[in-house]
């Protein structure tokens, strides 16, 4: 696998870089920046994460 552009809800929010047998995100938003240089066993579980993160993610005060 190559590098590949992660988008989640039309949105590019990183991308993924094969790292030994693991994906290493690189977040390019904000929004999921927790999730930067966190390694995963696939797209599919990334995109789990990033949907749980912003889920559990507290709006920023006004």
């Amino acid at each position: 696998m190559q590098r590949q552009t992660v988008e989640f809800g039309g949105i590019p929010v990183g991308i993924v870089v094969p790292q030994n047998d693991k994906l290493r995100f690189i977040a390019v938003k904000f929004h999921v920046i927790d999730l930067d240089n966190r390694l995963f066993a696939s797209v599919t579980e990334l995109k789990r994460a990033i949907g749980e993160h912003l889920i559990e993610a507290k709006p920023m005060a006004a």
